[in-house]
């Protein structure tokens, strides 16, 4: 699949909304260059809630994901493995395994194995556990295995034991803040009612666009907004200090040693992607999106 685009980026997440959370900025600027992205998510997200939950549940979350993937024009496939219960078994390697092969990434991106989530650390198990057996033939050999194994990648989290995330790829994502946002948006059962309520907030009461939007940027993308300032001369080293100085929102990833690794052929495929865009994000009260 990815001999026809210039670069194939792969995000396999837990949950449907790990993806857009980790790399939403990363997979709109790829995206907008033309570049292949599929977003993965290893369970169908039937607990995430605290008033729904099963099937019904597992059918929002999966309309959500539909639309995420319609404003993005990318690929998302969600497996029906119920929240909470993922391991890192045989038949589940041999599922990663095959897709995998079928889409052929560059880049897979995916959790640590110190997540806070136990989800989240066997989809990094299991991505790991099926990096190298992507280019063994004799492994499920109905498949075509490919012929060497992608890079892979760790999104952000913060947690430091047993070791601290390093940042080796920081980017620059303000000109598609607006995407993410409209990502994030798009899982309402999520972002406007369950993590609210896991965290120990009220659910709010947001009227229209401009609120959620509002709402979303202060709630959700704290994270973004720390990398930015605390990762600032990693901006730097690739966008030079003038653009590193003005950026307000940055993804970071760190590149695992299990994959093939980060080379300047793959920063010459991803192209656009990895230099200075415009516009900056703005905060102002015109900026605001109709589809949020």
């Amino acid at each position: 699949m990815s001999d026809f685009f210039p670069f194939s980026l792969l995000v396999i997440g837990a949950h449907p909304d790990d993806c857009e959370f980790g790399a939403g900025g990363l997979a709109a600027l790829c995206r907008r260059a033309g570049h292949q992205v599929t977003f993965v998510s290893m369970t169908n997200g039937d607990a995430g809630h605290h008033r729904e939950g099963g099937g019904p549940l597992a059918q929002r979350r999966l309309a959500e994901t539909r639309a995420v993937a319609e404003l993005m024009q990318l690929d998302y496939l969600v497996l029906d493995h119920h929240d909470g219960e993922l391991e890192p078994n045989l038949a589940n390697r041999w599922e990663l395994v095959d897709i995998i092969r079928l889409i052929a990434p560059d880049l897979i991106l995916t959790h640590r194995l110190g997540d806070y989530h136990p989800d989240h650390r066997a989809t990094a198990q299991l991505v790991l556990d099926a990096s190298y057996l992507t280019k063994v033939p004799n492994i499920r050999a109905l498949t075509p295995a490919l012929r060497q194994k992608p890079v892979i990648g760790y999104l952000y989290d913060d947690f430091q034991r047993p070791i601290p995330f390093k940042p080796d790829l920081v980017i620059d994502i303000g000109s598609v803040i607006e995407q993410k946002l409209q990502m994030l948006d798009a899982h309402a059962s999520q972002v406007y009612e369950w993590l609210p309520f896991a965290s120990g907030q009220v659910e709010p009461v947001l009227p229209d666009a401009a609120a959620r939007q509002s709402w979303l940027q202060s709630t959700y993308l704290e994270t973004d907004q720390r990398l930015a300032e605390r990762l600032r001369p990693q901006l730097a080293t690739r966008y030079g200090e003038a653009h590193a100085a003005r950026v307000r929102f940055a993804e970071a990833f760190e590149i695992s040693e299990y994959g093939q690794p980060w080379s300047k052929e793959l920063e010459a495929k991803l192209g656009s992607v990895l230099l200075p865009s415009a516009p900056l994000y703005k905060a102002s009260s015109d900026s605001h999106s109709d589809s949020i």
